[in-house]
């Protein structure tokens, strides 16, 4: 197995333990932004700043305001002084396409995700942008 490979399946498995962080009930999702071999950003699915900690309503539907693992990771990195130019994200689940689009916008090259989002429209346009995608499925990957 290549050390690209090894890497990729240990960011997603942290990417998986910070997917635990999220107080959402349906489905938790993690990210990890790394660049240069070091992760520069991390995020996970929830709720604003200042928001309760719930992501579903009464009828179990995720919140409109909810904001993805991805999008928490590109803008907690666009605070910081990192730039995610050239990075590559890893995350629990494709991304949405609106995710999508933050991934084109922020500069990063490479997503590695480990099961697939209810559509695939987000890592379309992402191949359409000439970024690597790479699922590598989560349930395979021998825990350390």
């Amino acid at each position: 197995m290549s050390k690209q490979r090894l890497l990729d399946e240990r960011y997603l498995r942290m990417a998986r333990i910070w997917a635990e962080n999220s107080y959402c009930r349906r489905r938790q999702v993690g990210a990890l932004i790394v660049r240069d071999g070091a992760i520069i950003s991390d995020g996970y699915n929830g709720t604003p700043s200042g928001f309760e900690n719930i992501c579903e309503d009464e009828e179990n539907r995720t919140k409109p305001y909810v904001l993805h693992a991805e999008a928490n990771a590109i803008t907690k990195v666009a605070k910081s002084n990192n730039s995610s130019q050239g990075a590559t994200l890893y995350v629990t689940a494709s991304p949405c396409i609106e995710c999508a689009k933050l991934i084109i916008q922020a500069g990063i090259k490479r997503v590695v995700y480990a099961e697939d989002y209810r559509s695939a429209d987000g890592a379309d346009l992402l191949r359409k942008a000439n970024i690597e995608v790479l699922l590598i499925d989560i349930n395979k990957i021998e825990e350390i």
